[in-house]
Parts: structure tokens; C-alpha cells; sequence
């Protein structure tokens, strides 16, 4: 296979799947590791792949944000244990902010019915959960929705955070790196996820590890910033380490 076919192989792998792993790459290609590496190399010098730690993914997966309907079909059993284990991060009879996202809402509805929980969200679809749980007063933030995420945004937002402090807010992320920290491809919404981060006592980043070595746009956190990152298991450990080594604790669920 010739250089040129081999990298066409590698960008249409990368565009139907998500990602490519430089392992899996060598072992279905039967080339050295090196070799996909230096193949990455010149596609994202083509500006069709963005290089990550151990493979690369597509562009069109960093300049298009997903929406919500299609981040909930994701990875919801991953969700799920994620969300549980989120759960023992609860204060007892305390405060929590839920920001919006499919990660976020698998925790709202695995919260249990004998809780004294104060719960202030961002999140329309989170709130409607909560709505009637006989545990949780519920206090929703105002602002314009965006229709996208389903998430409030804007300065009504971020007015009330700056008034309030809360003891856990549990954050998603669209991505997670060592050099870049939390990053996410809209400008209101990583405002809105800065005031969360800034009002609370203690953060928690609950993520999907398909997240780690993406760097979007807007930056609204710096892992030093944050107290856990709680991710899945499929997230190797030289990856963990290096998340921990820039300042944050990780649990892999």
C-alpha cells in the first residue's frame, strides 16, 4: 500500500468512527507505529486531522458542536456509571449545581428519592427531571436557551452565579487536555461554565474519555482548576497521569 492510500485509509477511518488510535492503525495496517505517526503528521498538516494523545480525530468533530438529542444516543451505559459514581460526591443536606449536558443528566435522574438536596441547574432538560423530586429544592437559572444544548446562557446566567456559592458543581466539558485544560466550541456557554467554576467550593469535571486530547475554542477552566475529573475506564492510564501530573484528581468509572 502506497503512502498515499494508506493515509486516504486512515482520514476515511477517522471520519467514520469519531477518532483513530495509532496502535489499532499499526496493527490492521502491519506498519510500525511510527510510520501512522508520521502519517497523522502530514493530515493534519492537510488540515484533515487534529493530532491527539495516541491517535487523531477529524476536524469536522472540533468545529461542529453536537446537540443534545445527539449526545444522550452516545455512550449512555458509560454515562451512567460515570453519574454513579458522581453520586458519592454529594454533600450531605447541601448545595450542588448541575450544568447542562448528557453526562449531567444521567446524574439528575439517578439521584435518589431520600435526599435534602439543594439543587440550582442551568439545564432545561435537568430541571424538568428535578422538577418534582421529592428530595431536591430546585432553583433554575435563568438566561436565553440555547436551543442546541438545551442550556440557559448569558448575563442573567452569570449575574447569578456571582451572587451565590454552592458546595459541588458538577461540570461537563467538550474537551479535556493537559496543556489546554476545559475547553468548549461556544463562546456563552464557556462563560456560563466559568461562573459555575468560580461559585463553588469544590468542582467536579464528570466526562466521557472519547473527550481527552480534544481542545476547542473557547478555554474555561485549567485543571488545577478543578477538584476530580471522573471519567470511564476506556481512558488509559498514561492519559490519567498526565491530567493528575497538571493538577486535578481522576477516577476512571
Amino acid at each position: 500500500m502506497y503512502a498515499e492510500e494508506r493515509q486516504q485509509r486512515i482520514l476515511d477511518e477517522a471520519r467514520r468512527d469519531g477518532r483513530v488510535e495509532v496502535g489499532s492503525l499499526a496493527d490492521a495496517l502491519g506498519v510500525a507505529a511510527e510510520t501512522i505517526r508520521r502519517d497523522l503528521s502530514v493530515l493534519e498538516r492537510r488540515g484533515t486531522l487534529r493530532r491527539v494523545h495516541g491517535g487523531a480525530i477529524p476536524v469536522e468533530r472540533l468545529e461542529i458542536e453536537p446537540t443534545y438529542a445527539t449526545r444522550v444516543g452516545r455512550l449512555g451505559d458509560v454515562k451512567r456509571r460515570i453519574a454513579a459514581r458522581a453520586l458519592e460526591e454529594l454533600p450531605h443536606e447541601g448545595t450542588v449545581l448541575l450544568d447542562s449536558g448528557s453526562t449531567t443528566q444521567a446524574i439528575a435522574e439517578l439521584l435518589p428519592p431520600d435526599l435534602d438536596l439543594t439543587v440550582v441547574t442551568n439545564s432545561v432538560s435537568a430541571a424538568a427531571t428535578l422538577a418534582t423530586h421529592p428530595g431536591v429544592s430546585l432553583y433554575v437559572l435563568g438566561g436565553r436557551v440555547r436551543g442546541r444544548t438545551g442550556a440557559t446562557v448569558g448575563v442573567w446566567l452569570t449575574d447569578a452565579l456571582a451572587s451565590i456559592g454552592v458546595d459541588v458543581a458538577f461540570i461537563g466539558t467538550n474537551g479535556l487536555s493537559p496543556k489546554r485544560g476545559l475547553t468548549t466550541p461556544d463562546q456563552a456557554e464557556a462563560s456560563a461554565k466559568v461562573a459555575m467554576v468560580r461559585c463553588a467550593r469544590r468542582v467536579v469535571c464528570v466526562t466521557d474519555a472519547t473527550k481527552f486530547g480534544d481542545d476547542h475554542l473557547h478555554r474555561f477552566a485549567a485543571l488545577d482548576d478543578i477538584d476530580l475529573v471522573i471519567t470511564d475506564d476506556s481512558l488509559d492510564p498514561e492519559a490519567a497521569t498526565a491530567l493528575s501530573a497538571a493538577g486535578t484528581e481522576v477516577v476512571r468509572a
